[in-house]
């Protein structure tokens, strides 16, 4: 029995330490803001694929990772921005740079509470800075225009309509032959913007250049997310060699990203929402991180250089995604996008929970009631495990006044004690461990349901029954932990208590550590908590009534 019980606890504080573990490693970071007055952070000269006979370029000089941010940039200049609308974007294109300075999602409100109070994910100042810039590089500095260039457009607002698509042209032009097209194409009901930059060359000599594209943030302060729940904020990127790496604003300080990569992308991302530039394939391009003095972060990448010969041109094309982490979208955008949602480790766990998931929520359109119905059937798919643990459990409860009677018997005496209730297992054919085992084996599943409930997008504010509204937000009344740390204490009557009273005393205190623990998480993750132990209480009190009963004919 005592062995049982410290393998439980230790179990239970394994499950812990891997959720704790996992969050320190992948998100937690010393929060030391760095002087305004320190030296600005350029990223490095990278050598990258060259084409013959073209001369050497510049990959990120000081114009590409320092100065301000573009929007302040137009707003020192009295420049207003483009006010781009499509059904599911707003978005503000700064007139410095073509920088996209502003984006707001349509249909994401930042409360439920205020359904017209649209969520922002780009804003071109502190706190949450967040924009995406995008030039030119040449041989010399004024040759071609990097994001602080001004550009001029034809309208000063765009509405996507009743049309399908949409296109945003903004032009520069050097005044010596030399101009630049950049184009946003929108389209309807996707968060995926097509991108161009067209170079052409009315001068007598050939010209050289290179793109390249970064996206630049601070670090993200939520007041609406749950407290203790912490997720990554941070750049990321993606090679057919290496998948998906995490760069942490904390990584980007101590050293520099310098990798060239075909096939792959680049990405800031938080919670539920994320920007990433994703380059043609084929193309083998640089990626690179710099950061600020003033505390920001940039990831970015630039192509090879070209040469564009008199009187011809060239049209640099990438994709922009800035929306929601779509799972079943971003996967068909880029290979390796829907990795974005991150369940680590578990990930081959984790990601056929969530289509079985979304497959139940096709059917009853409520992912309240979805959460319930995968919780269902998960317990059934582990039902012979948790029989196992449950008869072992109730048989063990059968012989509490037995072990009881051996520890009065032996009193301090450890070793015969443990030497007689080796044998009284042996007798009554029970594997003390036999109750822990399955528990273990469906671990895994738990915590990477756990992810699944907590990383999807899905998730965000959707509502229930009754007065949870948002199953992404702690309940508001508390009545959701407190149904779940009753249910804890009544599945911990059902099972034999611990003849050690400390054990006792801490296995008691744990419904109500959990209660207060669960308080503060999203009621979606409680719910599943919550139905998981119901199922439990159930199933173990149906077969500690049968052995109840098979042990009570035996005495007879």
């Amino acid at each position: 029995m005592d062995n049982q019980r410290l393998f439980l606890v230790l179990a239970l504080a394994a499950v812990l330490f891997l959720i704790y573990e996992s969050w320190m490693q992948d998100y937690a970071r010393p929060m030391e803001p760095q002087s305004t007055a320190e030296q600005t952070l350029v990223a490095p000269s990278i050598p990258s694929p060259e084409i013959a006979g073209v001369p050497a370029v510049a990959t990120t000089p000081d114009a590409v990772t320092s100065g301000m941010s573009s929007a302040e940039g137009t707003e020192a200049s009295g420049l207003a921005p483009i006010r781009v609308e499509t059904d599911v974007l707003r978005v503000d294109i700064s007139p410095r740079g073509g920088t996209i300075s502003s984006v707001w999602l349509l249909d994401y409100p930042v409360t439920p509470q205020e359904p017209d109070d649209k969520y922002r994910l780009m804003k071109p100042s502190p706190p949450n800075m967040f924009i995406s810039q995008s030039g030119l590089l040449g041989e010399k500095a004024s040759a071609l225009p990097t994001h602080e260039a001004i550009f001029s457009s034809a309208k000063a607002s765009y509405s996507l309509g009743d049309g399908d698509a949409l296109e945003v042209v903004l032009v520069w032009s050097n005044g010596a032959g030399v101009e630049v097209t950049k184009t946003y194409r929108f389209s309807r009901g996707s968060y995926l913007i097509d991108t161009k930059q067209s170079v052409s060359n009315g001068t007598g000599t050939a010209l050289v250049a290179r793109e390249y594209n970064q996206l630049q943030r601070t670090e993200l302060h939520d007041p609406n997310e749950a407290k203790f729940i912490h997720t990554f904020t941070g750049g990321v990127y993606y090679s057919p060699e290496d998948k998906y790496k995490k760069v942490s604003f904390d990584d980007m300080t101590k050293g520099k990203l310098d990798k060239t990569v075909t096939d792959g992308w680049i990405s800031m991302i938080q919670h539920y929402f994320m920007a990433a530039w994703i380059p043609p394939r084929g193309i083998a391009e640089s990626f690179y991180t710099s950061v600020l003095g003033d505390s920001r972060y940039i990831i970015g990448k630039y192509s090879p250089a070209v040469s564009i010969a008199p009187s011809a041109s060239h049209t640099f094309e990438n994709q922009l995604f800035i929306g929601p982490k779509l799972q079943n979208t971003l996967e068909t955008i880029a290979p390796g996008l829907e990795l974005a949602v991150d369940y680590g480790w578990l990930t081959v766990i984790a990601k056929p929970i969530f289509w079985l998931l979304t497959a139940i929520h096709s059917l009853v359109g409520n992912w309240g009631w979805s959460i319930i119905f995968l919780t269902i059937l998960i317990k059934a798919g582990f039902y012979k495990l948790s029989e196992t643990s449950y008869r072992s459990m109730a048989n063990m409860r059968q012989l509490t006044p037995r072990m009881q009677a051996l520890k009065d018997r032996y009193g301090d005496d450890k070793q015969r004690l443990n030497q007689a209730m080796m044998e009284l297992y042996k007798t009554e054919k029970i594997n003390p461990l036999g109750g822990c085992l399955p528990i273990l084996i469906q671990i895994p599943v738990f915590i990477s349901l756990y992810w699944v409930l907590l990383d999807s997008v899905e998730m965000r504010q959707a509502p229930f029954a009754l007065w949870l509204n948002n199953l992404s937000a702690p309940d508001p009344y508390y009545v959701l932990p407190l149904i779940m740390g009753v249910s804890m204490f009544a599945q911990q009557k059902l099972n034999p208590a611990p003849p050690d009273p400390m054990q006792a005393k801490i296995m008691m205190s744990l419904p109500f550590v959990f209660t207060v623990f669960f308080a503060f998480f999203p009621s979606g993750l409680v719910l599943y908590w919550t139905v998981n132990n119901l199922l439990s209480i159930a199933q173990q009190w149906h077969i500690t009534r049968n052995i109840e009963k098979e042990a009570a004919k035996r005495r007879r």
